[in-house]
């Protein structure tokens, strides 16, 4: 399933971008069945009955969404969604009494006590990945609101004061996005390279930590205070 599902969140907002690039209705219609099918099949895959009641609502949300001339509500949203729920991810393990994401996923490869300098550069990173998430994902809203020929202020009828080309929006929300993500990533990971190089001689190179903290990730998610 992975290899798939990876096929199809990298597939996602190329897709998407061509298809707002060329105005294509196939292709957004196509879009719409990726964005859909990684939500679902994850969960057909393992025969969850809501799932499978899921489908036939999904497939006439869709059609509802392509005849009202709507069908682009969905790839506003997405990137706004999954910015917002990263941001979550990370901010809501800084509460009192948590433990910081990055701190966990320290704990848990390390399979040690970590240092109370670990711990204190671990809570700022989970700040700049929650801080870095929430701008982006306000970023995303404000350029779908006022998205011209079609955003969503739009749609609705409202002309926003100041207005960008979809395809501004789509550049940065399908494209851009990424980019950004994993120069923060790479930049980050170099430089705890150097400051904390007795810790990284145990991985290879950063794709072998990727592929070990991939692995530790249930793990880590289930951790909560401990």
């Amino acid at each position: 399933m992975r290899p798939l599902l990876i096929a199809l969140a990298i597939a996602f907002p190329l897709i998407t971008h061509a298809a707002i690039v060329s105005r294509s209705g196939p292709l957004t219609l196509a879009s719409l069945t990726v964005l859909a099918a990684l939500v679902l099949v994850p969960r057909l895959v393992r025969w969850q009955p809501l799932a499978w009641c899921a489908v036939p609502f999904v497939v006439a949300g869709l059609i509802l969404l392509w005849r009202v001339h709507a069908a682009w509500l969905p790839l506003y949203a997405t990137p706004v969604l999954i910015s917002f729920g990263v941001a979550w991810l990370f901010g809501h393990t800084l509460a009192a009494g948590s433990v910081p994401l990055v701190e966990r996923l320290a704990r848990v490869m390390h399979g040690t006590e970590i240092s109370p300098e670990v711990r204190r550069y671990a809570r700022k990173v989970t700040v700049g990945w929650t801080v870095l998430m929430t701008v982006m994902g306000l970023w995303n809203l404000a350029l779908a609101l006022i998205a011209q020929p079609d955003g969503v202020l739009a749609m609705l009828g409202i002309q926003p004061p100041v207005t960008v080309a979809v395809e501004t929006w789509s550049l940065f929300a399908n494209l851009l996005n990424y980019v950004i993500v994993a120069v923060f990533f790479v930049a980050e990971y170099v430089y705890r390279t150097h400051r904390f190089r007795d810790q990284h001689t145990r991985y290879r190179n950063m794709f072998d930590f990727m592929r070990r903290a991939a692995a530790v990730g249930p793990r880590v998610f289930r951790a909560r205070n401990d």
